[in-house]
């Protein structure tokens, strides 16, 4: 969107203006071994609260899940569950500090694993915010009729991209880390690379929402129904303008390229002098994926608060990102961030 670095404003001048509440794709039994619990955390890191529950619960932290992470610089709201087989239920209201609240407590026959989200419900509120107000209504318009490049934002890559500073090491030199949730954190961040590689180049030639011929085809409101589009016809254009399906990058890992044609040769051509990363990718064993390259964000409102605030609400899958909306809508400054680094552009 060329228009979005003509507006700016800053993003969590305080933590409570970025909420974020985790949504469940089912609801929790009301009996069961585990214990589900929906907390409302600020300014504090998941992997650390899930520490810190497994300690006052008096078990191993891998009794202890999540659906995953969520922001530190920020008011969230998320659910974690406790395996207290053959253990008394502690008091969770002592648990409770002025930083973390318990919002509820239901029992569950499961352990709440990783991934098991139905999507989050943002709250923001950009401060400071400059530029024309027609301006920001075409943004938001836009972003609201078009949706907006589905990248992997930079929290995947670690602090200054350390993550990909050890994907390197690891691939290239044999450096090859020791801890499992480490190796998991690497291999991810490598292959969200990779994909904002494709998608990057897509944002460039101006196709990233358009259909191109042999593209893998995501069937909206899925995550793995996929079929290959073997031509451009006006019926899948029309799916493609209605979102019921969406264009793809890959998630790399082992087997043949799923896309075919004019999506594979852009596929191949960018990733070209990537072949030791997806080799390295193919050699562990993950299974080749895809992600959709455009997102929507739903119920998708906004409000202006005096001259100066901006109120967003909007929900998103699991797996996508807040940012992805915010960059192309203005160049955010992100104030939880010792950099001054910006969401305004492509992906990076």
């Amino acid at each position: 969107m060329e228009s979005a670095a003509s507006c700016s404003g800053l993003l969590r001048e305080k933590a409570m203006y970025f909420e974020v509440e985790e949504r469940l794709p089912f609801s929790p039994e009301g009996e069961g071994a585990h214990v589900w619990l929906y907390v409302q955390k600020t300014d504090i890191n998941t992997d650390w609260l899930a520490q810190e529950i497994a300690r006052f619960a008096g078990v191993s932290p891998v009794a202890v899940g999540y659906a995953g992470l969520k922001d530190r610089h920020a008011v969230t709201s998320q659910w974690f569950s406790v395996n207290l087989q053959g253990l008394a239920e502690p008091d969770w209201q002592a648990f409770e500090t002025p930083q973390i609240k318990i919002l509820q407590v239901v029992r569950h026959s499961k352990k709440l694993k990783r991934g098991a989200l139905a999507g989050n419900r943002f709250r923001l509120r950009l401060t400071g915010i400059t530029g024309d107000r027609a301006l920001w209504e075409n943004n938001l318009q836009t972003i609201a009729e078009h949706g907006v490049p589905n990248y992997f934002a930079e929290q995947r890559f670690g602090h200054h991209g350390n993550n990909l500073r050890k994907a390197q090491s690891w691939f290239a030199e044999g450096i090859e880390p020791k801890k499992r949730q480490q190796r998991s954190m690497i291999i991810s961040a490598a292959r969200s690379w990779l994909f904002n590689l494709v998608l990057a180049e897509r944002i460039r030639q101006g196709n990233w929402n358009q259909l191109l011929t042999g593209d893998v085809m995501l069937l909206a409101g899925t995550r793995a129904s996929y079929f290959v589009a073997e031509n451009t016809d006006a019926i899948l254009q029309q799916r493609l303008k209605e979102r019921d399906i969406h264009p793809t990058g890959p998630l790399w890992g082992k087997g043949d390229a799923v896309s075919k044609a004019d999506a594979l040769l852009l596929e191949q051509a960018t990733l070209a002098e990537w072949q030791d990363w997806q080799q390295q990718l193919e050699k562990l064993g993950l299974t080749q994926e895809r992600r959709a390259l455009r997102v929507f964000p739903q119920q998708f409102n906004w409000q202006f608060i005096n001259d100066d605030s901006l109120l967003l609400e909007f929900e998103l899958g699991p797996g996508s990102y807040a940012t992805a909306v915010l960059r192309e809508l203005a160049d955010i400054r992100d104030m939880s961030q010792k950099t001054s680094a910006t969401t305004a552009g492509l992906a990076q």
